[in-house]
């Protein structure tokens, strides 16, 4: 399992209520929610993203309030991958849940720069910077993990076993 693609890079304490503002949580369609992701900070970030693109963001992203609506907006949004040097331990378990893969890696939270092109071996955890022509070493994910996103969310994983 893999992904590539551009990079939007933000920093430290990225929290759920800039992910997805609050006064859109009563949106219900997931489509018409991700049409807000990020727009307090990034307010070109839906009308730049393209399918597959990676966020790339520092220490303790998705803090705040435990809504799942952040990583799922993400997801939508048309992001394959998200890396931090940190995740808040809620929105790393909620991101799973809903099949977004996540990796914290340090290095490259701090090496990859806006708009370069990166691909990801989610088997390995080896992230390629293809613009800097670096590579770093991020956690894989272990294989019910994988299973779990592959089946693009957990509720769909357990699905799948039944039967």
């Amino acid at each position: 399992m893999e992904a590539k693609g551009s990079v939007f890079k933000y920093g430290d304490n990225v929290d759920t209520d800039v992910i997805i503002p609050a006064r859109y949580l009563a949106i219900q369609d997931p489509k018409e929610l991700a049409e807000h992701c990020m727009e307090d900070i990034d307010d070109s970030f839906v009308k730049r993203v393209n399918k597959g693109d990676i966020m790339v963001a520092g220490k303790n992203f998705g803090c705040g309030s435990s809504r799942e609506h952040a990583p799922l907006v993400i997801k939508v949004s048309g992001v394959s991958c998200v890396i931090a040097e940190t995740f808040a331990r809620i929105f790393y378990r909620n991101a799973i849940n809903i099949g977004l893969p996540i990796i914290e890696c340090k290095e490259a939270s701090e090496k990859i720069q806006e708009g370069d092109e990166i691909e990801i071996d989610f088997d390995s955890g080896i992230i390629t910077n293809k613009t800097r022509n670096e590579t770093y070493k991020g956690q894989s994910f272990p294989e019910f993990m994988q299973r779990i996103i592959k089946n693009e969310g957990l509720v769909n994983y357990i699905n799948s076993q039944e039967g």
